[in-house]
Parts: structure tokens; C-alpha cells; sequence
């Protein structure tokens, strides 16, 4: 193996230890750094961040971009609204926060010697990851909302057009993001589904702690618990689970429906959650650190990820706490949304429905809620399948490939370039 000095470029990535944003980031490049590459990850400063310069074998070289703390609003997902559109003080700050992180992308990748330029969501890290690489490789990474941003925006759509031209190779979270991609202009023999990894020694059963969350919710032992997390915006279906209690309830009176997350749809969520009388069954956690997710996720019967295509056509990518959940052993009732089926198969894994269909979910949760032994035969089925063929390390040794197979086309192609014809 060929060890690469890798610079991944990111508007998002943990800014502390436990932090719910960019979340995956972090297991992507610690598991690029475990194979013994070295690796350094560009993103842009935050008030909060709380890193050492140096982390598990990852470099982090944060760039500023505004004068003053308050105005640096880019990245972590605080730029987009509802995750949709860029709030006005995102596109304020984004020409600076561009320019700011392709002088600085640039100058590490000269100063360390970098082979391989990774950039995380075309818009805006491939942006910045191709105009920043020079002559070495640039991979891709696409995650969800940066192909609607460059679908519905005509000057990100030609800027993640330039990209994808200029990207050795391209991956993608679903099937579904690879093909709006290509409509985009990723060329179609350099882009692969590489779904995201799971930790199934992070993510697993564990009596104590479902004892210990539902202790702390005030949930009895036999009381059922359905678990739902997710940043507080349309795509993420939270709406869809309201509608699904409002129908479970007169059966099930004492369950308990427990949503963790924040986001723009905080008040709306909490006032719909008042008008359908539902204060009695449903628990709102905030903002919950990622060391606390496995212990919901274990104390849960059933975790429901409703996802859906919003109004604006934005849909999920793959989203994280599906992955999590699978590993976990928990049942899960889930949608046929974005790469959500590539992995939760209906009737093996999970229970998979259409989406925005409140009746159609509250059905299947009632089912599994009706009998422990399906839930127990999809749970167990479902952790084999996700730890046998979604772990982070696997995830790591394709891109380990990957980085590769850039590196050997880029002298090959560079040598041609030399040859005389």
C-alpha cells in the first residue's frame, strides 16, 4: 500500500468532541488515518470549535474568513435554512468563506506535500478541492444537500459541473445521488455508491443503558418507546411520526415517542405536537451528544426514520441514525426515500413504507409494536447484515483504493501528457 498525504476538504466536521454536526466526517477520516495515511482536514473556523491541532493522526487547519466571530456563519449546517436554501447571512459570507478556504486548502497541500485533494460535498468543498489541487487527484464525496443546492442554483450548478470535470473519481452516499449527479455532469465511468460505515462495536445492544435511558425519560420497562433523531427539518418526515401517533395512541395509550434533534422546525414541531394533544406521549430532547445516541437508540422497541421529499424536492442521502439504529439491533420502520432501501430491505432488515403516508407508518409501527419476536428477528438480521458489509473500515479500504487508482491514472496521464507524439 502506497501511503497518501490526503487533504479533505469540508464545510462540516465535528467541532468537538460529541458534537452532532458532520458527524460522519470524523469516522471518514480517522479511518483514512488508521491506514496509515496522512491526513489533513480543511474547514472553516467556528466559535465552538474545540480541537487540538492534531487528533488521531488528523491535522485540522481551520481557516477564518470574516473579522468578527459573529459573522463566521458558514459551514456546519447553519448556512442553509430548513436545509434548503442559504440564509441571508450565509450568502453574505460566502465569497469570503470561498476564497478563504482555497487560499487555505492550497497553501497545506504545498506546504505537506499532498497527493490526493478529497472534497465533501461539491458544493462547496468540491468547489474549493478542485480549484486548490493543482496536478494532484481530486476525489469527490456527494452527501445530499449539495446536489439540490446545485440543482436549483444556476452558478452552483456550473460551478459543481466544473468539479465533476475536473474530479478523478466521485462517491456517492445513494444510487439516487449518483444519477442527479451525472445529470450535473459527473461523468458516469468515475462515480460509485459508497454507502457510509457503520461502528458496530460503538452501536450495539446494551441492557444497562437501556435501563439507564429509560429511567432518565421516565419510561417503565414494558412501556413502548419509539425513537426518532434527526435534525429538525422537512426532509427528515418528523410531521409524517406526529400523524402516525395521532393514530396509535387510542391502542397505545402509554407510549412514549421521543425526538432528539433541533433545527428550524423546533416551534412548529412542538406547537403541531400541542394542537394533536400529544404532550402526554411525545418527549422533545433537544440536542442530544453523539456518546448518548447508542443508549436511546438500544432503550427504543422501535426506531422510526420517516424520511420524505420536501416541498423544495429535497430528499436524504442516507441518513446517519438509520445506519446507527440497524447496528443497534433495534427494529426500524423506515421510507422508500433517497438510498434509505439500498440498505433497510422490507420485511429482512426493517419495515419500509411510502412516504409521507401517516397511515402506512403508523401500521407498521403497530405491527412491530404487537409482536417483540418480529421486532428481535429484524433487529438481529439487520446488525448482522450492516456490520458484515457497512463498517468503517471497509468504508476506509475503498477509499484506500480509490485514492490509489487517482494517484497511478494521474502519472499515467501526466507521463502521456510528456511523451512525444
Amino acid at each position: 500500500m502506497t501511503r497518501q498525504t490526503v487533504v479533505m476538504v469540508t464545510t462540516s466536521y465535528p467541532r468537538f468532541p460529541g458534537d452532532t454536526v458532520g458527524t460522519f466526517m470524523e469516522p471518514i477520516a480517522r479511518g483514512v488515518a488508521a491506514r496509515g495515511h496522512k491526513v489533513h482536514v480543511v474547514a472553516p473556523w467556528h466559535p465552538l470549535i474545540k480541537r487540538a491541532s492534531v487528533e488521531n493522526g488528523i491535522h485540522f487547519h481551520f481557516f477564518r474568513y470574516m473579522p468578527l466571530p459573529s459573522l463566521n456563519v458558514f459551514g456546519y449546517a447553519s448556512a442553509l435554512k430548513n436545509d434548503t436554501d442559504l440564509r441571508p447571512s450565509a450568502y453574505a459570507a460566502a465569497p469570503f468563506a470561498l476564497f478563504a478556504g482555497w487560499r487555505a486548502a492550497q497553501k497545506v497541500a504545498k506546504t505537506h506535500g499532498a497527493t490526493i485533494m478529497h472534497g465533501h460535498w461539491v458544493i462547496p468543498g468540491g468547489v474549493i478541492a478542485a480549484t486548490a489541487a493543482g496536478t494532484i487527484p481530486v476525489i469527490l464525496s456527494l452527501h445530499g444537500s449539495d446536489i439540490f443546492v446545485a440543482e436549483h442554483h444556476g452558478l452552483a450548478r456550473r460551478a459543481a459541473k466544473f468539479a465533476f470535470q475536473r474530479a478523478a473519481w466521485v462517491t456517492a452516499c445513494s444510487s439516487n445521488l449518483r444519477q442527479r449527479a451525472m445529470v450535473l455532469g459527473a461523468r458516469e465511468n468515475r462515480i460509485e455508491v459508497l454507502p457510509y460505515g457503520v461502528d458496530g462495536d460503538r452501536f450495539k445492544p446494551d441492557a444497562s443503558a437501556r435501563a439507564r435511558v429509560r429511567h432518565k425519560l421516565n419510561i417503565s420497562a414494558d412501556q413502548p418507546m419509539v425513537f426518532m433523531a434527526g435534525r429538525l427539518v422537512r426532509k427528515k418526515g418528523f410531521g409524517s411520526l406526529l400523524k402516525a401517533a395521532v393514530r396509535l395512541i387510542p391502542n397505545w395509550p402509554s407510549l412514549q415517542v421521543i425526538i432528539a434533534g433541533i433545527g428550524d422546525l423546533d416551534g412548529e414541531l412542538r406547537a403541531e405536537v400541542t394542537s394533536l394533544n400529544l404532550n402526554n406521549n411525545v418527549q422533545f430532547t433537544g440536542k442530544l451528544p453523539q456518546d448518548d445516541i447508542p443508549g436511546y437508540l438500544t432503550a427504543a422497541d422501535l426506531v422510526v426514520v420517516p424520511s420524505i421529499q420536501d416541498d423544495a424536492g429535497n430528499v436524504d442521502g442516507l441518513p446517519n441514525i438509520l445506519m446507527e439504529a440497524l447496528a443497534s439491533e433495534t427494529a426500524v420502520v423506515t421510507t422508500k426515500v433517497g438510498g434509505i432501501d439500498a440498505v433497510a430491505v422490507d420485511g429482512r432488515t426493517a419495515l419500509v413504507v411510502p412516504p409521507n403516508d401517516g397511515l402506512a407508518l403508523a401500521m407498521a409501527i403497530e405491527n412491530l409494536l404487537k409482536n417483540p419476536s418480529r421486532r428481535s428477528e429484524l433487529g438481529q438480521t439487520a446488525r448482522t447484515e450492516v456490520c458484515n458489509n457497512y463498517q468503517w473500515t471497509q468504508f476506509a479500504s475503498r477509499l484506500d483504493e480509490i485514492y490509489s487508482e487517482a494517484v497511478a491514472r494521474n502519472i499515467n496521464d501526466r507521463v502521456s501528457e510528456l511523451s512525444p507524439s
